[in-house]
């Protein structure tokens, strides 16, 4: 059996139905807060277990039987939240004997003075290797979908520009449904493929400039950059600051290995949104 967290969200919903391509319905079961949520999944034969990361309880319950956990990391970023939470689910699948536990991380969790946005990440990583159970942490990127989609790019044409405060650098984004569909290879394969490593799972490289370019030979109207300060970022700072500093400007093959295929790059998701 496997159990994969967080089946309502994005990220969690697109990894089980991408186990169920490989993997029958009878031997998946998802954790949601809201059975309502996950009803689709149900109707698939999907085993749903309501429960919340701040009953320990309820995860115990739904991870008894385990052979493996695709843990997907809670999205209330307040601080202790989830550090409370993510203990929750670390000591509930020690005590269930979860037979291999995938984690979401992030980029970046694993380096010395990591910024207090991956402290979360960092600390759920340890917890997980101090468990004693066959661990795997996948260190995703941030999602392509953010930054490329139909929103951005017709904003980008209405104005004629992408405006970012990239510093120039370039970022190594993933789609959500790559990151899933690897996560679902990871848990699927199981501890005797996966346990004990950990993969840095980032899509091709692309940069601002390249956007605009691509956004501007796709539709045949003129769009340009335009580079801007940190105080002056459309987006939340904490991204620009990120992206600024060459954080995501690190190529790895580990996601298109994991897919069998290239991973998704960003002129495919500007000929997606213009479609």
């Amino acid at each position: 059996m496997i159990i994969v967290t967080g089946a309502s969200g994005k990220l969690g919903g697109a990894a089980v139905r991408a186990l169920l391509e490989t993997v029958p319905a009878e031997q998946v079961g998802v954790l949601a807060r809201s059975a309502e949520k996950v009803a689709d999944l149900a109707a698939a034969g999907v085993r749903v277990h309501v429960g919340d990361y701040e009953d320990p309880a309820s995860l115990t319950a739904a991870f008894t039987g385990a052979d493996g956990l695709l843990f997907v990391s809670g999205s209330d970023v307040t601080p202790g939240v989830r550090e409370r939470q993510h203990g929750n689910v670390v000591r509930a699948a020690a005590d269930a004997g979860v037979g291999h536990v995938v984690y979401t991380s992030a980029i970046g969790a694993d380096r010395p003075g990591a910024p207090a946005f991956l402290a979360d990440h960092t600390l759920t990583e340890e917890l997980l290797r101090d468990s004693g159970l066959p661990v795997t942490p996948l260190r995703n990127t941030f999602y392509s979908d953010m930054f490329v989609n139909p929103g951005v790019v017709a904003t980008a044409l209405e104005a004629g520009e992408t405006v970012a405060a990239d510093g120039g650098r370039a970022l190594n984004t993933a789609t959500i449904a790559d990151l899933a569909r690897a996560a679902a290879v990871v848990v699927a394969g199981g501890p005797q493929e996966h346990a004990g490593r950990a993969y840095e799972l980032r899509g091709p490289l692309w940069t601002y400039d390249e956007l605009a370019a691509t956004i501007a030979a796709e539709s045949g109207r003129p769009v340009s950059h335009r580079r801007v300060p940190l105080d002056q970022a459309p987006a939340p700072a904490f991204i620009g600051e990120f992206v600024s500093s060459g954080m995501f400007a690190e190529p790895s093959e580990d996601l298109a290995t994991l897919l069998g295929r290239p991973a998704t790059g960003m002129p495919e998701l500007v000929r997606a949104a213009l479609a």
